[in-house]
């Protein structure tokens, strides 16, 4: 028998590495002689560059960049030589968490740290760029990331604009004159599961500026100044950005990186999967263990395991999954795509508990799930 064993991390308390070893030493207790190929995924967000570093034997490469209020930190990409392939989350220099609750205001913040970061994986031979944009602290539309590769924003009277969702209204034009890369020698895929625009009621500074710090009076800055954004790049490009699905992603950075990148959006699970040719082992697989911290609709919709029964139903293999809190029925589960599953706050009969076991309870909840599987 052999299971390819496919979590997303449990966030706040493992890795998808870490998962993927506790279920293999479930299965393994289970019957030594199973073949378990442990293969952890992400969906784009948080860890993804660390498993697709992993992944092709990359490395990790320290960089001095900007945070999202200017200040210099030591933020890290994944970088393997053998592809020429970058794997760079912006989270790790324009991200939310870098900034204190009582700082958080997206007029202020730039993704400047971000185009810093892909500076330097160019720099360093980069052909090829995966770029997560989750967890932004950002509205700037990325004109921060695009000032760090040379692109000025100049207001009416041809002054340079610091790169902030402060100043989007006041840009009158761009300047790409000193470009310090090769945009056509790069091919950069963005990890976006959001199809949002970039302005309007749906788009970044309505739907994710609050959570980033805006108040009322600030969402109405910033989308004026978003579609202000969209209509000098609609001139001096040609592009109309401001429909675009996903351009509101990240505070405008998706359509940042279409426009400034010449990226291609796509979802951040079928990327990763993709990249890592998913299928080609799931083919041989006989049963399927995935996981991830809480199994709920949203589970489903962009997320690791809406990839992989999306797969695993072109093969017609069975697929069970360990979580930590699980808010499906059994009927949900079967027709989302899961056969069985059990939740670790079940297990252990309370949350905290299975916070403080997290490991322990996947490796004792994936023997229950295998021997109930296999037994039936």
């Amino acid at each position: 028998m052999k299971i390819l064993i496919a979590p997303d991390k449990f966030k706040g308390s493992l890795t998808a590495d870490e998962v993927a070893e506790a279920m293999a030493e479930g299965i393994r207790s289970v019957n030594p002689d199973i073949e378990a190929i442990k293969f952890p995924l992400a969906d784009g967000g948080d860890g993804t560059a660390a498993i697709l570093t992993k992944h092709f034997n990359g490395e990790f490469i320290p960089v001095k960049v900007h945070n999202p209020l200017f200040e210099i930190i030591e933020a890290s990409y994944g970088y393997s030589e053998s592809g020429r392939t970058a794997f760079i989350e912006m989270s790790a220099a324009s991200g939310l968490r870098l900034i204190p609750a009582e700082k958080q205001n997206p007029l202020n913040t730039s993704t400047l740290g971000t185009g810093e970061m892909i500076m330097d994986a160019i720099r360093h031979g980069a052909e090829k760029i995966i770029l997560g944009i989750g967890g932004s602290a950002t509205n700037d539309a990325g004109i921060g990331m695009a000032a760090a590769m040379g692109f000025r924003f100049l207001d009416h009277d041809g002054n340079e604009l610091k790169p902030v969702g402060a100043n989007l209204e006041f840009i009158q034009s761009i300047d790409d004159s000193t470009l310090h890369y090769n945009l056509a020698g790069v091919d950069v895929q963005v990890a976006c599961d959001v199809d949002n625009p970039l302005t309007g009621k749906r788009g970044a500074a309505w739907v994710y500026g609050p959570q980033k710090g805006a108040t009322s009076e600030t969402i109405l800055k910033l989308d004026k100044g978003l579609k202000n954004f969209a209509r000098v790049v609609k001139e001096k490009y040609g592009k109309d950005i401001s429909r675009l699905p996903g351009a509101g992603a990240a505070g405008g950075l998706g359509a940042g990186a279409m426009v400034f990148l010449n990226a291609r959006l796509r979802s951040g699970v079928e990327l990763v999967m993709d990249i890592t040719m998913f299928e080609d082992h799931l083919k041989n697989a006989d049963l399927i263990i995935t996981g991830e911290g809480k199994i709920d609709d949203q589970s489903f919709q962009g997320k690791v395991l809406s990839g992989i029964t999306k797969l695993a139903k072109k093969y017609n293999l069975p697929v069970i999954a360990v979580c930590g809190d699980l808010k499906l029925d059994i009927r949900k589960l079967k027709n989302h795509g899961i056969n069985e599953a059990i939740s670790l706050v079940d297990y252990f009969g309370s949350v905290e508990q299975a916070m403080h076991s997290t490991r322990t309870g996947i490796t004792e909840v994936t023997k229950i799930l295998l021997k109930k599987y296999t037994t039936r």
